[in-house]
């Protein structure tokens, strides 16, 4: 796919890897959404060094478990050639020690949302258009850790896999399966030793090399139903 001027949306764009995919993809002449819920002044940042407006991109801020918002997200931008499904939530810990209003908030944002952009996204993409999910790495195993966030994950790769039959040849479906990249909100100042360390590669995995893979997709029209795993090795530890 020649990315000039196609419109990308990428949920949860204005941090993070989103962040970095929003700067690469506009890097390559592509029209950039980005949506944001709570992060107006780094989305307001990112829209601005892109070159805003003026260069084609767009900005778009709402709560992605208001099922009004994303009928009027995908009615607002009905020409949309490429969605990123990038925005997640994780609050990871045993089923045993989660309530249910946890485990909705996650199935909610890191599957529902993503499942209702791709239906909507469907119905009003004739041809040639591309999804690409953003997962873990550990969709592959589990732990005795995980709980709801991990199985929400794991049901959004299910559903890549799915949909790339069911949909094509009209549309793509592909994920990204991440390893350690940086550290969850919840641990700002983490290092994350043990991780590096557990890693076949020993090190972490660079947002930019996130970024990079989504770019490898979206300009391979020959891929759909693959679920790359950038992770420096830890999915072959963690099974």
């Amino acid at each position: 796919m020649n990315l000039k001027n196609k419109k990308v949306l990428v949920t949860g764009g204005a941090v993070r890897i989103g962040e970095c995919v929003c700067r690469i993809f506009a890097a390559e002449g592509a029209n950039v959404i980005i949506h944001y819920n709570k992060s107006e002044a780094a989305a307001l940042k990112l829209f601005s060094d892109i070159g805003g407006k003026e260069h084609g991109h767009s900005l778009t801020n709402g709560d992605l478990t208001s099922q009004t918002y994303l009928i009027e997200l995908m009615s607002t931008f009905d020409d949309i050639d490429i969605i990123i499904n990038n925005a997640s939530v994780f609050d990871n810990m045993p089923i045993i020690e989660e309530d249910l209003l946890s485990a909705r908030k996650q199935f909610e944002i890191n599957f529902w949302t993503p499942l209702t952009l791709m239906q909507l996204f469907r119905k009003q993409k004739p041809e040639n258009g591309l999804i690409i999910n953003i997962l873990d790495q550990r969709i592959f195993s589990h732990g005795k850790n995980d709980g709801s966030y991990l199985l929400s994950k794991k049901v959004l790769a299910e559903t890549t896999s799915m949909l790339a039959l069911q949909w094509a040849p009209e549309i793509r479906v592909n994920g990204i399966a991440p390893g350690i990249v940086i550290p969850p909100l919840s641990l700002p100042n983490s290092k994350m030793e043990k991780s590096i360390a557990a890693a076949p590669l020993k090190k972490t995995t660079n947002v930019k090399e996130i970024a990079d893979a989504c770019l490898f997709i979206a300009k391979n029209d020959s891929i759909t139903g693959e679920i790359i795993t950038i992770d420096c090795g830890m999915h072959l530890v963690n099974q």
